[in-house]
């Protein structure tokens, strides 16, 4: 073995984690802007939401008061805005400006890899936002069964229900100017029609479906029957498989559009 190859670092077993280190020491970098934001988020949403308008609504939701009953949808919503946020511009500046994925490309590294890499600190991120989310939410006594701890893995599962695909798109457009669309046409009406402020039924008919096609009404319906201690309205397993598809789905369109952009 030549000095070249014993000073080169090895990569890990498991080379998606050389990726995932790559974000993390850039985040050791940034991570104190972020961490006052997202407890202080949580407080003022709780204030504003559970008990500014949750004073006007006597009889709560179902019989649960309304700030119970908000809490898990915005937990649900906003691991949704923090998925895609970090699946939209970073995918598309390691394209189109800062060249990232090219340079990890050239290293021994597979498409497999840069995705798991990336994916998984995208759910550091979700996960980590989530539990301050759920920690606040717990000081003011808004979680009312000891299985709000199951939230966590189903934000996670949510978040790469919403990320897979994102990555696709990401990586397949050729202008920022399409990441803010996506927010406008997909993530704010998904935020205010997928049952995160008021139920779903009492939307018409057809955009009740609509609602019930989006994986974030069924992350929400999860996640307030966990913190509720109540039977979802639909089945765990079919939200579960749902979701599961729809990371699978992303998962393949995210593939391909990577092999498509970065192998020659």
């Amino acid at each position: 073995m030549s000095v070249a190859e014993r000073a080169r670092p090895a990569l890990p077993r498991v080379p998606a984690l050389a990726v995932l280190a790559h974000y993390l020491v850039g985040y050791r970098r940034t991570w104190r802007a972020g961490v006052f934001s997202s407890f202080l988020l949580p407080v003022l949403t709780v204030v504003g939401f559970g008990f500014g308008v949750g004073a006007y609504i006597d009889q709560g939701v179902g019989g649960v008061r309304y700030l119970d009953w908000l809490v898990p949808g915005l937990i649900a919503s906003t691991a949704l805005q923090v998925a895609v946020g970090e699946s939209t511009w970073p995918v598309f500046s390691n394209f189109q400006w800062i060249k990232t994925y090219f340079a990890q490309i050239a290293a021994p590294l597979r498409i497999g890899d840069l995705l798991a890499g990336h994916l998984a600190f995208v759910l550091f991120r979700v996960l980590t936002t989530a539990g301050a989310f759920l920690l606040v939410t717990a000081l003011f006594g808004a979680l009312r069964s000891p299985w709000a701890l199951a939230v966590l893995p189903v934000v996670a599962l949510l978040t790469l229900a919403v990320a897979t695909p994102t990555f696709a798109y990401a990586s397949a457009v050729d202008s920022d100017s399409w990441l803010a669309m996506l927010f406008r046409f997909a993530v704010i009406p998904m935020t205010l029609f997928a049952g995160v402020f008021f139920p779903v039924e009492q939307l018409p008919g057809a955009l009740r479906w609509l609602a019930y096609l989006t994986p974030l009404w069924h992350g929400v319906d999860l996640c307030r029957a966990a913190t509720l201690g109540v039977a979802p309205q639909w089945s765990v397993a079919g939200h579960l498989l749902y979701l599961a598809g729809w990371a699978a789905a992303g998962w393949l369109l995210a593939h391909r559009s990577f092999r498509r952009r970065l192998v020659v």
